[in-house]
């Protein structure tokens, strides 16, 4: 019996260790410019706001502005203004605005102001996995003609790497067939280099009615050059080169082709109420082979928080232009608008 009351002493015991283990690696500090102190957890800095996890009031937005310095014993992952990336984790510092960075054979002293993302480095995949869900619906009685959208992006990261993954469906219904289609999905896989240089390579589908594309398979690398970085905007350009397979309606062959990649993506955020996002991009494709040809592709994706930063509302335009699609094509070019309701997680 004394055996057994020991060893269900030294069970409670490891017990009560590792849940207090636990709690610690799950308490991290913030001190605000006024002076407070916030526990809490800190989930990821992105354009310049923190996600916080208090207990209580759940996950709520913190400016960078109003930090003063950060300390946890976590491993993040810190990107930097001028591109350099650290791996470590936070202490605080007798400078106000200022935070070392703990590494593993030094501790560096940055500026808060000079931060532009921080994200975990965890061992969970799924809360190494963050993402958004979009839906819009448009409709009229009188034309009879309803038009359904869905999209969204799942983003995996690890050290210096993130893969993602995106989809957009813009169907089209007139009464009960399917009048028009245009989907894509991408799967993208990217690395950080020196100097704001990244690499990426990407896999594609396509579909297009308008364009009279009923598949087009692409296999795509980049590199891509940080322009600028900072707590509200992130712009940069990219170029490269694609292998596409063009699947047309109709009875037209199959085509095989190089193109060249020309791309500029401009990243906006806004962090006081109302919150606002704001992405477009502009890609162009000069043909390298078969007959004289190039395409050109452009979104603007602007979005604004309701109830909180998970929820947000806002509209999806895209413009496609092919200068010599299929001879089964309705047009050169393709476009549309839509209202979509987002929600995103992590």
């Amino acid at each position: 019996m004394k055996r057994i009351a020991i060893y269900i002493i030294l069970i409670i015991v490891s017990i009560s260790f590792i849940q207090r283990k636990g709690i610690a690696q799950k308490t991290d500090t913030i001190i605000h410019i006024n002076g407070n102190v916030l526990t809490g957890d800190f989930k990821k800095m992105v354009y310049g706001v923190v996600s916080w996890k208090m207990d209580g009031m759940g996950t709520i937005s913190l400016e960078e502005v109003k930090i003063n310095t950060i300390r946890s014993k976590k491993l993040f992952e810190i990107k930097m203004k001028n591109g350099l990336t650290y791996f470590g984790s936070f202490d605080t510092s007798g400078v106000d605005r200022t935070v070392y960075v703990i590494l593993p054979t030094r501790r560096e002293l940055i500026n808060v102001e000079d931060i532009v993302e921080v994200y975990p480095i965890k061992r969970n995949f799924w809360m190494r996995t963050t993402g958004n869900f979009s839906l819009g619906l448009n409709g009229s009685k009188g034309s009879n003609v309803v038009t359904l959208v869905l999209s969204g992006n799942l983003n995996y990261r690890k050290k210096k790497t993130y893969f993602d993954l995106s989809w957009d469906s813009n169907n089209t219904y007139q009464g009960d067939s399917l009048s028009a289609s245009k989907s894509d999905i991408i799967l993208a896989w990217q690395r950080s280099l020196k100097n704001k240089w990244s690499t990426g390579v990407s896999i594609s589908a396509n579909q297009n009615t308008e364009l009279g594309t009923k598949l087009r398979l692409g296999l795509g690398v980049i590199a891509l050059k940080d322009i600028t970085y900072n707590i509200w905007n992130r712009l940069y350009a990219g170029a490269g080169l694609t292998v596409n397979r063009e699947t047309p309606y109709g009875d037209a062959e199959i085509t095989d082709d190089l193109a060249g990649v020309a791309q500029i993506v401009w990243k906006v955020y806004k962090y006081t109420r109302p919150k606002v996002w704001v992405d477009t991009n502009v890609t162009f494709l000069p043909y390298l082979t078969g007959r004289s040809r190039y395409r050109a592709v452009f979104n603007l994706n602007p979005k604004i928080s309701i109830v909180n930063d998970n929820l947000k509302i806002g509209f999806k335009f895209y413009y496609n232009y092919d200068s010599s699609p299929s001879a089964n094509a309705s047009s050169t070019d393709d476009y549309g608008i839509n209202l979509e309701l987002t929600y995103s997680f992590h």
